[in-house]
């Protein structure tokens, strides 16, 4: 079968609890108003929805939780009921537990059985990834319909009883800039399931020699009262790297299907930050492209971010759009995207 005939059917997410706006995350951490200030000019988000309640540091949501209620709408909204899936792919940075793997509690809690699963441990390049792989899978004709999913809960690695007035910028920073969510989309190897195709996706490590922009620890028994911080970024090397690949992204898309960036009616950036998002705009400068973000109400919420952007984007294509993807991981630098056309 040829990859380029996979159709993508629908997408769902799932969100847990109210959104929490910069200045109650500041009055929660005994924050200034020139905090909030901070945020809004450097960060840009404007809120975000966290799997724990910030005042009693309990987990409200767990990523099976959030996965199950993004793939129940996101098979509802296709017409597909659970028993046509045959392959599940997870991408995640924040699975629930080493084993059982969060995918197949997730899938046995839609009632999903007896097919091949997956799950894929990475950062903001793993809904991407998954896609990826489901279209390949498909694209072998041993695999009819995937459920895609992808998300993240961040907020576990809070620290809730830290002083934010002592945290140095490369941790401070993880403090706003994420949230946490769920996405998931369904996919058909039958070309007459659906009008939105698949055109092309892939995948590239380019860290080689290079430091890792984005860590995230894991602690055991052995290590859990390490001083190592449990999440870190150097956000000065991803805002100086991130819009150049994203350029290489777009180009690399194009490049692959021959397709003229005139001719893209729609672009979903990638969401690191609502200003992160704004440069890498500005600098693929495709001004007929209609921008799809969700990131100043949601925060970078992971791997779920694509979902988001697609749940957007489906319901708005007509025949003839062509759209392009974007998604960059700074944990090791990886490069990845997609492109749609709806035919």
């Amino acid at each position: 079968m040829d990859p380029a005939e996979i159709r993508i059917l629908a997408a769902g997410t799932a969100l847990p609890g109210p959104p929490i706006d910069n200045a109650t995350l500041g009055r929660r951490f005994g924050m200034d108003a020139l905090w909030e200030q901070w945020v809004d000019v450097f960060i840009g988000t404007r809120s975000r929805h966290l799997a724990l309640d910030l005042e009693t540091g309990e987990q409200r949501d767990t990523l099976a939780d959030l996965g199950e209620r993004a793939g129940r709408h996101a098979l509802a909204t296709a017409g597909t009921d659970p028993a046509e899936i045959d392959l599940v792919i997870l991408g995640t940075a924040t699975p629930d537990s080493l084993m059982p793997a969060t995918v197949n509690q997730i899938a046995d809690r839609l009632g999903i059985d007896g097919v091949a699963t997956y799950q894929l441990q990475s950062g903001c390049s793993g809904a991407v990834q998954a896609l990826d792989l489901a279209r390949q899978l498909l694209s072998t004709g041993r695999h009819r319909t995937a459920l895609v999913l992808g998300g993240d809960v961040i907020a576990k690695h809070y620290d809730l009883s830290v002083d934010l007035h002592t945290v140095p910028p490369a941790e401070l920073v993880n403090y706003v800039l994420f949230g946490d969510a769920a996405g998931a989309a369904v996919l058909s190897g039958d070309p007459a399931a659906g009008r939105t195709a698949v055109r092309t996706s892939f995948v590239q490590l380019v860290g080689l020699g290079r430091p890792p922009g984005q860590v995230l620890e894991w602690f055991g028994p052995v290590d859990r009262h390490s001083d190592r911080p449990s999440a870190r970024e150097d956000y000065k090397a991803i805002e100086e790297s991130v819009p150049e690949l994203s350029e290489e992204i777009l180009h690399r898309l194009l490049g692959d299907l021959g397709w003229k960036a005139a001719e893209l009616t729609h672009l979903l950036p990638p969401q690191l930050s609502t200003q992160m998002t704004k440069r890498i705009v500005e600098r693929l400068a495709l001004s007929g492209a209609e921008e799809i973000s969700c990131v100043g109400d949601t925060a970078n919420t992971g791997n779920a971010l694509v979902f988001f952007q697609l749940e957007q984007l489906l319901p708005r294509l007509v025949p003839g759009d062509r759209v392009a993807a974007i998604a960059v991981e700074s944990s090791k630098w990886i490069k990845s995207g997609f492109a749609l056309e709806h035919v």
